[in-house]
């Protein structure tokens, strides 16, 4: 370690990523919010990432969701489970300007990701509309997706996706209603998207719930000639049991 980053973690503690209580990295997990936080590791749905009964990681397992919803991406992965301290995390990052989350997401991400991850892989993150961009300034897919690639290496698209337009808000919505929203709002950017053809994809989220987002994506995608597409999310949102 630096002498100035010595200095600047004497004024500055490192913070827990959740609730920032001081731990020794930055980044890291305070024991609290380590204890409370579900990292969907092991035994996984092979499209999503939501945990299965059992615990041989190989097996390619579908969960109910993805059995019965036909899911246009070949392979998908979660990093953690949207609920707890993580459901807190993804919502300051997402409404409260807490951008230094991206770090630590994106290196959970990629953790999660790895099962998954093919050759040369092209990251496109999933698009917000124009207006809401201007309203929050940042889109949290794209800040993810860009930390991600210079984690890995991978190379990213940040624009060869588009909204093409703005969709009411859909908390709370079934998710029929949501792919009914969301259907055909994602297109190829008229003079970005062509990057995609014949490229390995990624696509990367803040949070997966019913898919129909990431499905407006994919389709998108392969409409604009991308080879194959797999999804990649912070969080997925898990059935109550």
């Amino acid at each position: 370690m630096g002498l100035w980053q010595s200095v600047v973690d004497a004024i500055y503690p490192p913070g827990c990523a959740f609730c920032d209580a001081e731990t020794e990295t930055a980044g890291g997990l305070c024991g609290a919010c380590w204890s409370k936080t579900r990292f969907l590791k092991g035994c996984v749905c092979d499209q999503c990432g939501a945990p299965l009964p059992g615990e041989d990681a190989s097996l390619d397992l579908r969960c109910d969701d993805c059995l019965v919803v036909g899911r246009p991406w070949s392979r998908g992965r979660s990093a953690l489970a949207y609920e707890g301290p993580a459901r807190t995390m993804l919502l300051r990052l997402k409404h409260g300007d807490r951008l230094d989350l991206v770090a630590p997401a994106a290196r959970w991400m990629a953790e999660a990701g790895r099962a998954i991850w093919p050759d040369a892989p092209l990251l496109v993150p999933v698009p917000n509309h124009w207006t809401r961009r201007v309203k929050r300034r940042y889109n949290q897919a794209a800040l993810l997706a860009r930390a991600i690639a210079r984690q890995t290496g991978a190379e990213v698209a940040p624009r060869a996706l588009v909204r093409t337009s703005q969709t009411a808000l859909l908390d709370g919505k079934s998710p029929a209603a949501r792919f009914e929203a969301l259907d055909g709002v994602i297109a190829a950017h008229p003079t970005h998207g062509g990057v995609v053809a014949g490229r390995n994809v990624i696509v990367i989220d803040d949070v997966m719930t019913s898919g129909a987002t990431l499905a407006a994506a994919t389709e998108a995608l392969i409409g604009a000639s991308a080879q194959e597409v797999r999804v990649l999310a912070l969080a997925r949102v898990l059935k109550e049991t």
